[in-house]
């Protein structure tokens, strides 16, 4: 079994692919990337902040930026919208701390064993934070959508980490499987926040109902074979 470990900057050469991967990174970041850092929580916290206190309706960028101490333009550096903000608060890193869980593996522990439960360890027990930005989320449609959309920032790490663990140079299968687990993630969210026969009152405001791990965990079941099956094509760790 491959527990490879690898640097910062992971680059697949196909589509010159690069991933960024702050959250397994050997030797400390610089001053500039620690600022970086900094300014994305600073606006994370401040967005969320606003939100709760005023209703994300109320909130505009300006107001985030001058919370967050920095100029509107610098807050177009890091998000779209406010919504994206907002919902940053609890997706935060989540894709990269994915990516690190299934990139360092354990001995014995198969690639689908592994990719499943790093994607159902992330989205299990909120910190108040995250429990915060869930029930805005819950309660606007616009909130819905980007929470859905983040989702897609899980496949650039993953296909890296999954190329490693496949020495799969040309990261095709590797892209491939974790667009796929993207999009299973995805899913399970839909059918946590838009239940069958769930209707929405006059604000908007959704249930989540069930289990989310076990949504997840049924929609990534039917790639665990491809999963297993890319594994035993790449063969034993050289």
């Amino acid at each position: 079994m491959r527990a490879r470990k690898f640097g910062p900057d992971v680059t697949l050469r196909a589509r010159s692919l690069v991933w960024h991967a702050d959250a397994v990174t050997t030797p400390p970041p610089g001053l500039r990337e620690r600022k970086k850092r900094a300014t994305r929580e600073a606006l994370r916290e401040a967005a969320l902040r606003l939100a709760v206190e005023r209703g994300p309706d109320r909130v505009r960028v300006e107001d985030i930026a001058r919370a967050a101490g920095v100029a509107p333009r610098t807050y177009n550096n890091y998000f779209a919208s406010r919504e994206q903000a907002i919902v940053s608060a609890v997706t935060g890193d989540r894709e990269a701390r994915i990516a690190a869980a299934v990139a360092a593996g354990t001995a014995g522990v198969p690639l689908a064993e592994a990719v499943v439960d790093a994607v159902v360890e992330q989205y299990t027990n909120p910190g108040e934070r995250e429990r915060e930005a869930l029930l805005l989320i819950t309660t606007r449609a616009t909130l819905r959508d980007a929470f859905l959309d983040a989702t897609a920032g899980i496949e650039p790490p993953l296909t890296a980490a999954i190329a490693e663990r496949l020495g799969d140079a040309e990261a095709g299968t590797a892209r491939v499987l974790a667009a796929s687990v993207a999009a299973a993630v995805r899913i399970a969210l839909e059918g946590w926040l838009s239940p069958a026969g769930n209707g929405e009152s006059a604000g908007g405001l959704v249930v989540p109902s069930g289990s989310l791990p076990d949504q997840l965990r049924a929609a990534l079941a039917p790639l665990m074979p491809a999963l297993d099956a890319a594994e035993r094509a790449a063969g034993p760790a050289a």
